[in-house]
């Protein structure tokens, strides 16, 4: 998996070299969220938090949390932080500094005096969100564990740190350091010796600055982050994710192909087909999900003479990284006999799509739509008067038929007010997990 940072200072987009020096500032955090979500993941690194700074950027993280899959880092010390997090939005926590501080500074751990390896917090973390959402930042400098923003040695040894915070986390994010910032090329000796050490996920940062590092890192295993490589337009992310895939179950073969799941944003899987390097490249340009026919052994966009196009809004890799799941925007039906789905005859109606059809009626109006007619004023009455006789409904039918028109009338006031159904889930979400 490729994943863009967006490192956050004083409220703004920047890229520091070797974590100090300014080398470029953007104020289009949100614009490059959504951006970067096409291709996997988004890293959202709080800056002035991990610095000890203070955060006057909490308001712009929560922002960025409904544009993107986020994983967050900075300055995040304590689970309760960590939660209120995940509440609202955030799919992963990164911890770094607060992982290696002695509680006690008694010895306790893999190191005596200040540092060693805080295992009752890393259980706590672990305890409050759940080990499969906590990464654990290993920052090392020259092999060792180094904290505040990089500016404290800890005289924890790399290897030894990750394998005592391992039962903990279910990745590590390992920053080589002293090539931070500078896209000098990677540590390649320093990631095997942490992949020999732990079994976990690791995601690798600092100087990755070609594509055949790329590819080089998702061969031993391993998610790569990307920072100054990708502002600097040194790396394109299309390209990168290509190169991050497993390609070796087609290798010997002209064209590799790797098996895509279609899927609609409201998960109802829609079709499944292959994919080659050429295929995914074309899927990025165009913005509608390509295929590689194996009958005829070509190039084949979804749609291209039907007009029923996969309009692209974003591809994941499966665990090994040779399977891809691409969620998509269906242009009408999907499969050849005209079935919404190739593995159903119909479309399912979800929240999503009732939510859909009203917001086409007030864009499109037409002669006759009801719909169409629901202004702010009586759209408010008809949710009163609908929320009332759901109260007074006695049967299992009337109840079912009134919550339906309140339903109906809620989701037309949310979506006059621009509110998505995704986001009222989301703060439910938010409420169950806090």
């Amino acid at each position: 998996m490729v994943i863009a940072s967006i490192d956050i200072q004083n409220g703004k987009v920047v890229q520091l070299k070797q974590g100090s020096e300014l080398v470029l500032q953007r104020d289009n955090a949100e614009e490059l969220a959504e951006e970067f979500d096409r291709y996997g993941e988004v890293a959202i690194i709080d800056l002035d938090a991990a610095m000890g700074a203070g955060s006057g950027n909490t308001e712009m993280i929560k922002g960025l949390l409904h544009k993107a899959e986020c994983r967050v880092g900075g300055g995040i010390r304590t689970p309760e932080q960590a939660k209120e997090l995940v509440s609202l939005g955030a799919k992963k926590i990164i911890i770094g500094s607060a992982a290696f501080r002695n509680p006690d500074k008694k010895g306790a751990g893999i190191a005596g005096g200040e540092f060693s390896v805080n295992l009752p917090l890393l259980e706590a973390f672990a305890g409050k969100i759940g080990r499969q959402r906590l990464i654990v930042a290993v920052d090392a400098r020259d092999g060792e564990i180094v904290v505040d923003g990089w500016k404290t040695r800890t005289g924890l040894k790399l290897v030894d740190a990750a394998r005592a915070v391992e039962p903990w986390a279910s990745e590590l994010l390992f920053t080589c350091v002293e090539r931070e910032g500078m896209m000098s090329g990677i540590d390649i000796p320093a990631v095997k010796n942490l992949r020999e050490a732990v079994s976990c996920g690791i995601t690798v940062a600092g100087g990755v600055s070609t594509l055949g590092e790329i590819e080089e890192l998702a061969g031993l295993g391993c998610d790569v982050q990307l920072g100054m490589a990708l502002y600097t337009g040194k790396v394109n992310l299309a390209d990168a994710f290509i190169r991050s895939l497993n390609w070796k179950k087609g290798e010997g073969a002209a064209n590799p192909l790797l098996p895509v799941i279609a899927q609609s944003a409201d998960g109802q899987v829609l079709m499944t087909g292959f994919t080659g390097r050429e295929a995914l490249g074309e899927t990025f340009k165009r913005e509608k999900l390509c295929f590689h026919s194996r009958t005829r052994n070509k190039l084949w966009m979804k749609g291209e003479n039907s007009g029923n196009t996969l309009k692209l809004i974003c591809l994941r890799a499966d665990c090994d990284r040779d399977a891809i799941l691409a969620v998509v925007e269906p242009v009408g039906p999907v499969c050849h006999t005209g079935a919404w789905s190739c593995f159903s005859t119909g479309r399912r109606y979800t929240m999503e799509y009732l939510q859909s059809i009203i917001a086409d009626r007030f864009r499109n109006p037409v002669p006759g739509s009801y719909t169409a007619t629901l202004d702010d004023k009586l759209v408010r009455e008809k949710i009163m008067e609908e929320a009332e006789e759901v109260c007074e409904a006695k049967t299992h039918s009337e109840t079912v038929w009134e919550a339906a028109d309140l339903f109906f009338f809620t989701t037309a006031l949310i979506t006059r007010a621009g509110v998505s159904v995704d986001e009222v889930l989301a703060e439910l979400e938010r409420r169950h997990l806090k």
